[in-house]
């Protein structure tokens, strides 16, 4: 049986612990947190024993999960690889690239798991998309939130754009050529709401917007590639497929013919691929467990995690410029 132990007991931490309690062939040993309220409350709603000492909890598990500030993360994963546990890190890896660099070096001479908590990739809106061929060559992210004081000590860009910057480095297999960005602090003291375009090698343009003073929720990513519009709805949970039909194929859920001049005709065919219930958090986390007791990899590796800060790095400093070129 895998043990388990959780260092944070915060909003997620706590998340992350009832899952862990869930979860098939786990041991959940116990959770370090400096906050005293905090983990009165954890004991109090979940039963679960607390160590007051953080080398002792380390010591008596296999894996860790990190659940803590970003902060943090460096420090405590620092102290977990050279205990050579397995350890999962809750997004963003760490919080200077130097950090998330040291962590990717620290994984491989440890030679363990490490998987980093990107949890969009566990959407069942994204999952569903299962075998489908993805090209995309423009893609458009909306991540829109409603205001709430956790999280507004980083940049918009760190808190929500960084889920989306994840799932397009995922789609598009290629390396980034070019990024312009620009964003404004509106209530905080850093960026609450941003827009970045990235542009890719093979010419594909992701265009990402992320606020957290909107008056309505948003997660919505839509994908164009050559035959087809792919609409992935990450709150809701639906996933829709319109692309042309080859002559020959089958029936999809709904077909129409599209006239598009000249006589010419062709057929469209709507699909709307079956999103299956299920908790991505729970999900990720089981995952993780299934990967260290079976030796497979990780579905977000440590070099993914780095990939994402990279980028999302490149995009606050491109933010900054523009800023300072307009004097905001």
């Amino acid at each position: 049986m895998l043990k388990i132990g959780v260092l944070g007991a915060g909003h997620l931490g706590k998340i992350h612990i009832q899952q862990w309690q869930e979860i098939e062939d786990i041991k959940l040993m116990g959770f370090f947190d400096p906050d005293d309220i905090s983990a009165a409350t954890t004991i109090s709603q979940y039963q679960v024993p607390r160590y007051t000492d953080i080398d002792n909890l380390i010591a008596s598990v296999d894996a860790v999960d990190i659940v803590a500030t970003t902060s943090s993360h460096y420090e405590l994963a620092k102290k977990c690889l050279l205990a050579g546990k397995h350890v999962f890190i809750e997004k963003p890896l760490a919080h200077t690239l130097e950090e998330g660099k040291e962590l990717v070096k620290l994984v491989k001479e440890a030679n363990v798991k490490c998987q980093v908590g990107h949890v969009e990739r566990y959407n069942p809106a994204f999952l569903a998309l299962g075998a489908e061929k993805i090209q995309p060559m423009f893609i458009e992210a909306h991540r829109l939130a409603q205001f709430n004081p956790r999280g507004t000590d980083v940049s918009v860009i760190l808190d929500l754009m960084i889920h989306d910057i994840d799932i397009v480095l995922c789609l598009v297999k290629s390396p980034v050529k070019r990024i312009s960005a620009s964003g404004v602090a509106v209530i905080s003291e850093t960026a609450d709401i941003a827009n970045a375009r990235i542009e890719f090698d093979n010419g594909c343009v992701a265009n990402l917007t992320s606020s957290r003073i909107s008056l309505k929720k948003m997660r919505k990513v839509r994908l164009f590639q050559r035959d087809a519009y792919i609409g992935i709805d990450f709150l809701e949970k639906k996933t829709e497929i319109i692309r042309l039909k080859e002559n020959g194929e089958e029936a999809g859920m709904m077909d129409f013919p599209l006239d598009i001049g000249h006589g010419e005709k062709k057929i469209i065919s709507v699909q709307m691929p079956e999103v299956l219930p299920l908790n991505a958090i729970k999900t990720e986390l089981a995952e993780f467990a299934k990967a260290i007791k079976n030796d497979l990899p990780v579905r977000v590796s440590v070099i993914d995690g780095y990939q994402a800060m990279d980028v999302a790095h490149q995009i606050l400093k491109k933010m900054s410029l523009h800023n300072e070129l307009h004097n905001v």
